[in-house]
């Protein structure tokens, strides 16, 4: 039986890339779709998939009057939270793609998502590249304990950190805390000079014209250097796959999972 799928965003640059895939997908039956700006118009038009007759709702609590399995959500920061914990409450599932949400508002997520007994997989890219950059750092920073990192995108990317590298930040915190000669509270200067500190990592962000979207963090030990980098093009067909896996297995745990490779394989590495 098909999955029955929403796509809140399904209009924007990752979401027409995801809606056409969906729909040439027989495991996935696209139910709903999501956009302000395409309110009222069929689904087909606004994404450039013909074969989509469905009429595009202006919110999520419309779309989901349908009977709909998983929520993908690719929205804006102020917006994804609502969405995800009105799809809970319906008993949806839900994939969020969507950047910007705090530690705090995942606390919420996962404990409402457990009362209901659904499961949310969030993952601020859901690019293969960007996730096996994710588990390389984290087996780095078991044995190096110093480390920053650096945030690029473009001047338009409102969100700073990026979801992805906030989410770096979250899982390297698990690992230890990184260490630092001088705190930015220690430093002679502008504290702010060191970038934030996220989650024990200092976090540097870059927001300028013409950057496409990129990470990376050094690690440090006397005489020695690593850097681990992730840049992404100017396609959105990367982040299509990893948010088409997410939507298979979020139905498999309850709960929020942070992280594509939570649901994923990796042969060789426990």
């Amino acid at each position: 039986m098909a999955i029955k799928v929403c796509v809140a965003g399904a209009t924007g640059w990752v979401g027409r890339a995801l809606v056409s895939a969906l729909a040439k997908d027989r495991t996935f039956q696209v139910v709903g779709a999501v956009s302000r700006t395409y309110k009222g118009k069929p689904l087909g038009e606004a994404a450039g998939v013909p074969v989509l007759d469905l009429i595009v709702s202006g919110s999520v609590d419309e779309a989901l009057h349908v009977n709909t399995d998983v929520l993908i959500d690719y929205t804006a920061p102020d917006a994804v939270k609502q969405h995800v914990l009105a799809a809970i409450q319906k008993g949806v599932h839900g994939v969020i793609g969507t950047s910007g949400l705090s530690d705090k508002d995942f606390a919420e997520i996962d404990e409402l998502a457990r009362e209901h007994r659904v499961g949310v997989l969030a993952a601020g890219n859901f690019a293969i590249s960007a996730v096996l950059l994710q588990r390389f750092a984290e087996m780095a920073a078991t044995f190096i304990p110093h480390w920053e990192i650096t945030d690029y995108a473009d001047a338009a990317k409102i969100d700073a950190p990026s979801g992805t590298v906030s989410e770096l930040a979250h899982r390297l915190s698990k690992i230890q805390k990184p260490s630092y000669r001088y705190t930015p509270n220690e430093i002679h200067g502008p504290k702010e000079s060191r970038g934030a500190t996220v989650n024990g990592t200092q976090v540097h962000c870059v927001r300028l014209p013409g950057h496409v979207f990129a990470f990376e963090i050094l690690f440090g030990l006397p005489g020695e250097r690593l850097t681990l980098r992730h840049e992404a093009g100017s396609s959105a067909d990367p982040y299509v796959q990893g948010t088409l896996l997410a939507a298979r297995k979020v139905s498999s745990f309850v709960g929020l999972k942070r992280g594509l490779d939570q649901v994923m394989d990796f042969p060789g590495l426990s």
